[in-house]
């Protein structure tokens, strides 16, 4: 690795497909030697597309960069020699299997720390490594399923909705890294647990408050409205539809100075937000029918020039290659033998330590050049 400030800290992931890996691709991103243990047969994200830069899979190199990878098989008392003089060389361990499997493995904090006393051991499980629910199996879909998100998304009268991408995973691999980072500078080793679960409850945090303090059930609104805030959510405009976030009593009144609605600034029915938040239906209908006369370009170039906040709504496509990404650099272009991988890259930006992007490891590549080297390398 190139430096950063984790350079330095070795993290050992034994972690497949998507949770585990995104967490210790960040680590590496900012420096750490991510050494990622794989069985002979490979993490299975490796072929989990048909879609493949010579011998990289995409859905892997979106979660693997920036790591080398040894081959070891912890079934065998070979495989836990090797993976004890590892532990003894690093920082951190991240792991993302089940509770039952990284026991029978020896992954965590106890049972490594005969080896390395300030090893941090990070389990990302469904619903935590200890307790009655420990070992029931969990995917994304389903805790978006069990914590409520997905009865939550979506319009009114359609079937219970999922997010359009894996949030449960990717959130609970971000609490992970931090969690994994705070042991680290406190210096000592220790278990750190963080399961899919608890992370997408905490997420629902003002949803949840509401609830838990007055009893009141979160709804689906119709148009991706948000619950307080009028107007807020999807519009049809005359060729498309507009994203509009009115979120202060200021902005109502400038939004109201732009379209001309002068009348309705002071109306008692609009003009605060509890107002509009009780007469949502009589808001949304009167802005509805003002958005739909014209384009939504008119309305971006009109509303955003003011300050308000608003957008059209761009398909992921549009997203990647347009001046946004660009300009934020964050498309990450990395040179193979086969061509070029091109990756969503890190949002951490650092003035003294530009990113840099190395392809993911092959199936083993650094297995004789690491576990050669392991005993000798020193922990931080």
């Amino acid at each position: 690795m190139t430096g950063g400030p984790l350079a330095g800290i070795r993290i050992i992931e034994v972690a497949h497909v998507l949770a585990g890996p995104f967490s210790s691709m960040i680590l590496g991103d900012l420096g750490a030697d991510v050494v990622k243990v794989e069985p002979p047969g490979g993490d299975m994200a490796r072929n989990i597309t048909k879609q493949f830069t010579g011998p990289y899979n995409d859905y892997f190199a979106s979660l693997n960069r920036n790591k080398r990878s040894v081959i070891l098989d912890l079934n065998t008392q070979a495989g836990q020699a090797e993976l004890a003089a590892l532990a003894a060389t690093a920082s951190g361990l991240v792991t993302n299997l089940r509770p039952a499997t990284i026991r029978r493995f020896g992954l965590t904090y106890q049972d490594l720390k005969p080896h390395n006393d300030r090893l941090v051991c990070l389990a990302l499980t469904g619903f935590g490594l200890d307790g009655p629910y420990a070992d029931k199996p969990a995917y994304d879909y389903i805790v978006q399923a069990l914590t409520g998100v997905m009865t939550l998304t979506g319009d009114p009268g359609t079937s219970p909705t999922k997010a359009g991408y894996s949030a449960v995973d990717n959130s609970t691999g971000m609490m992970g890294a931090i969690g994994l980072l705070a042991k680290i500078i406190e210096g000592k080793g220790g278990q750190v647990d963080v399961s899919l679960f608890d992370t997408m409850l905490s997420q629902l945090n003002y949803l949840a408050s509401g609830y838990l303090n007055h009893g009141i059930l979160p709804r689906r609104t119709t148009d991706s409205a948000h619950p307080y805030m009028v107007p807020a959510q999807v519009f049809e405009t005359s060729d498309g539809f507009l994203m509009l976030f009115v979120s202060t009593d200021k902005f109502w009144r400038k939004f109201c100075d732009v379209v001309d609605w002068s009348e309705r600034a002071d109306d008692p029915a609009f003009a605060t937000i509890n107002a509009r938040a009780e007469n949502r239906d009589t808001v949304i209908a009167a802005i509805g029918e003002l958005i739909s006369t014209d384009t939504t370009a008119h309305w971006v170039g009109l509303l955003g020039d003011e300050g308000i906040v608003v957008s059209g709504i761009e398909t992921l496509d549009k997203a990647l290659d347009g001046d946004m990404a660009a300009t934020r650099e964050m498309i990450a272009v990395i040179p193979t033998p086969d061509g070029v991988l091109r990756v969503v890259g890190n949002p951490i930006k650092m003035s003294d330590h530009p990113p840099h992007y190395a392809p993911p490891p092959l199936l083993g590549e650094h297995t004789e050049e690491i576990l050669g080297t392991s005993t000798t390398a020193t922990a931080k």
